[in-house]
């Protein structure tokens, strides 16, 4: 076997993707890759995109390779990113949606918007030598689709919102409990519903105070560090009263995040009824 190849055995796994100029970089030239895939050793899925046969692609691999070939600063985000550590038990078996963080205004590649689509067509078929993959023909479920969210309400970044986790075997760049969290709740209601991200919410007890006054502080969006907020006392998580709510832009005025719901004096937002049980004891929203 040669050394390339044997680079390629070592440095990919079955269900791999790689890109074109990922390998032109390694030594693997276009011809060479072709050569691969006359053999059985890849096999070609779109124009310069490849499979490592033995297993079919997942949503992760394909991330995998978006972030760590061609250095897309994306990352798992929101729901996604609390499901993989363990803080929400609305992991399923058929994901519907991947929460992705991409900067906006960033074009992604064709072939990675696409994936969710084609995937689930592929018959990858085994390599003739099996001594690096082994004969498992894929049978995981569907490829959810790619939910594409931005964290641009944030004024800027810091080094603490994002952490790795493993997702099947594969290292992939997360958003930290606290960002997700702040991520989940600026997507309602347009992508999640008040009562699910409450839910999910709810299970967030062991946020850290610093990192959540950090992520507060730079958030742009009134709405959001309102029902941040609201729901940390509603919730009465322990971290809730280590969050300095002076330093935060809460704005004036109200704000609606539930069509047809309720008014919450504390937080000025509109919030399903129920909500407003155990919200007596709530500070009044200042108005600066």
């Amino acid at each position: 076997m040669s050394s390339k190849l044997n680079w390629l055995m070592q440095n990919t796994s079955p269900g791999s993707l790689v890109i074109q100029a990922w390998l032109t970089k390694h030594g693997v030239s276009p011809q060479l890759a072709q050569k691969y895939v006359k053999n059985g050793w890849l096999q070609k899925l779109r124009s310069g995109v490849y499979a490592r046969p033995g297993k079919k692609p997942q949503w992760h691999n394909a991330v995998g390779c978006l972030v760590e070939q061609l250095e897309f600063p994306a990352h798992l985000a929101g729901l996604t990113s609390l499901t993989y550590q363990g803080k929400s038990h609305y992991l399923q078996l058929q994901e519907k949606h991947i929460w992705l963080e991409v900067p906006p205004k960033t074009a992604l590649p064709l072939w990675f918007k696409a994936f969710p689509k084609y995937c689930d067509e592929l018959s990858l078929v085994q390599p003739v030598d099996d001594e690096y993959s082994k004969n498992t023909l894929a049978t995981e479920s569907e490829n959810p689709d790619w939910l594409f969210v931005t964290s641009n309400k944030l004024l800027e970044e810091a080094p603490s919102d994002l952490i790795e986790i493993e997702v099947n075997n594969t290292q992939l760049k997360a958003s930290s409990p606290e960002l997700a969290a702040f991520e989940l709740l600026n997507a309602v209601p347009t992508t999640i519903s008040f009562e699910h991200a409450a839910e999910v919410f709810q299970g967030l007890t062991n946020l850290s105070p610093r990192k959540v006054q950090s992520l507060l502080n730079r958030s742009k969006t009134i709405k959001t560090n309102r029902l941040f907020l609201f729901l940390a006392n509603y919730y009465r998580h322990p971290w809730a009263s280590r969050v300095d709510e002076s330093q935060i832009n809460l704005g004036s005025g109200k704000r609606q995040v539930v069509t047809g719901g309720m008014l919450d004096h504390s937080y000025q937002i509109t919030v399903p009824e129920l909500f407003l049980a155990e919200t007596s004891d709530f500070k009044d929203l200042p108005n600066g």
